[in-house]
C-alpha cells in the first residue's frame, strides 16, 4: 500500500482492476470491494469492476496483480509483477527489488525503463 500512496502523492493514477466474472472466484460487488480496499488500507485511485473481464482480457492479464503502467501518452510502458521475489513473506520484501517503483521513478523522471516486461505472480485471473 505504501506503493500506492507514493504513487497517487506524485500525481499518478493508479487503478486497482477486479476482471473476475460473476460467479467465478474473486468476484465481488462494489460494496465488498470498497470494504476490501478499506480493510487493505489499499490507497488506488479508482477501483473498477470489470464484470466482463473486457479490460482484462484486452491487456491479456494472467496473475492477481499483474501489474501494467501506462505512459500519459497512453504507452503501455510496463507489465508484470511487483518486484522480483515471487513470496508473500514480508521479511523477502525488503530485499526485492521492486519493478514497480523503479519503473515509476524512471517514467517521471523521464529515463528509459530498465525491466519494462517482467514475469508476473500471483493466483490466476478467474475469467
Amino acid at each position: 500500500m505504501k506503493l500506492q500512496k507514493y504513487a497517487t502523492a506524485n500525481d499518478i493514477v493508479w487503478l486497482s482492476i477486479i476482471s473476475s466474472r460473476p460467479g467465478k472466484q474473486g468476484h465481488v460487488s462494489g460494496s465488498q470491494a470498497n470494504k476490501l480496499t478499506q480493510s487493505r488500507n489499499a490507497a488506488p485511485t479508482a477501483v473498477i469492476l470489470d464484470e466482463t473481464s473486457e479490460i482484462g482480457l484486452l491487456y491479456g492479464a494472467k496473475t492477481t496483480p499483474h501489474m501494467y503502467i501506462i505512459d500519459k501518452t497512453g504507452q503501455l510502458v510496463y507489465m508484470g509483477g511487483i518486484d522480483n521475489i515471487p513470496s508473500k513473506d514480508e521479511d523477502d520484501i525488503a530485499g526485492a527489488k521492486n519493478y514497480v517503483r523503479a519503473a515509476l521513478d524512471a517514467m517521471t523522471a523521464g529515463k528509459t525503463i530498465e525491466d519494462s516486461i517482467t514475469r508476473p505472480y500471483g493466483c490466476s485471473v478467474k475469467y
